[in-house]
């Protein structure tokens, strides 16, 4: 598309009054990656509009006609892209997939969300810093990812920027809650297994849960919102911090002491200090998230 259409095109989105501008509460949601982690989360949260839940068996994010077909067909007024490769260590061995999902996927959801009107919101990570700054990272910081993972992310990102005017990212971290596999889960098992573990200390985070994630992402939808946010629970700490809180709120008796990270190599790099400001949320007074320790006990009395 001409740059010439583009422009009259997205005149003709804002000024149509079409089926896409219903009131938000007839509001019709896709949600991409709804089986994961974070999708399920959604799915709930979103329960009182219409909502589509879409898998990776529904729709292949890595085809472009599949894309267009299917919001062509579900004219959805926005698109929850959730969708993606997130397995770190797995991204530094297999770039290829992790771009063909985090990067094209999302070129591709973007393309179908402009084409059809929709709104777009994305979901993408800390892991888009290389931790450099001692300071948490405001949206505006410069990126400069350290990893495969965090480079097919922020790829997602541009194509999300370039193609989608009418769009959302959200840049979150450390996700846990049910329905997936996360650190919470893992520390719990190894802890029923072990009196003894190592956990590094030198890579700070804010760890957040999926449900408080979308819960704001609920907020942000429904007050049309655009541009870049980030959005954690409250707080920061170290993995070994988080460990030592997940051991004690869990009731469990095992020892946990604080490694660095290069006592357990692996092959992908991470950002030392990735903590993330929610500093457009405090600008615009939307409430902060509860704090991570709120919200991991939370998670851990159900």
């Amino acid at each position: 598309m001409l740059p010439a259409e583009r422009t009259e095109r997205q005149l003709d989105m804002q000024n149509q009054g079409d089926d896409n501008t219903l009131p938000r509460s007839e509001m019709r949601i896709a949600i991409t990656g709804a089986n994961g982690m974070l999708g399920q989360a959604l799915c709930k949260s979103f329960s009182e509009h219409s909502v589509r839940a879409l898998s990776s068996k529904d729709l292949d994010i890595t085809s472009l006609p599949a894309a267009r077909a299917l919001f062509s067909d579900l004219r959805p007024h926005w698109i929850l892209h959730a969708a993606a490769f997130t397995d770190v260590d797995g991204a530094e061995l297999n770039a290829a997939e992790a771009y063909r999902i985090n990067a094209l996927g999302t070129r591709n959801i973007a393309t179908a969300a402009f084409e059809n009107q929709c709104r777009l919101l994305y979901y993408s990570t800390d892991y888009v810093f290389d931790g450099k700054l001692n300071r948490s990272y405001r949206e505006w910081d410069s990126v400069c990812p350290v990893n495969e993972y965090g480079r097919s992310k922020l790829a997602g990102e541009f194509f999300v920027r370039s193609l989608c005017p009418a769009h959302l990212i959200v840049r979150t971290s450390g996700l846990f809650g049910p329905g997936g596999s996360h650190f919470v889960d893992k520390i719990v098992q190894r802890a029923k297994k072990k009196d003894h573990l190592q956990v590094v200390d030198d890579q700070r985070v804010s760890p957040t849960l999926t449900s408080d994630l979308a819960d704001l992402t609920l907020c942000l939808v429904a007050a049309e919102k655009r541009g870049t946010y980030h959005a954690t629970n409250s707080g920061d700490c170290s993995w070994y911090e988080f460990a030592c809180k997940i051991v004690s709120l869990s009731g469990l008796d095992a020892q946990i002491d604080p490694v660095a990270s290069s006592t357990f190599p692996s092959p992908a790099q991470r950002p030392p200090f990735s903590v993330l400001s929610n500093y457009f949320l405090e600008l615009e007074r939307i409430p902060l998230l509860r704090s991570w320790e709120s919200a991991l006990g939370s998670f851990l009395e159900v």
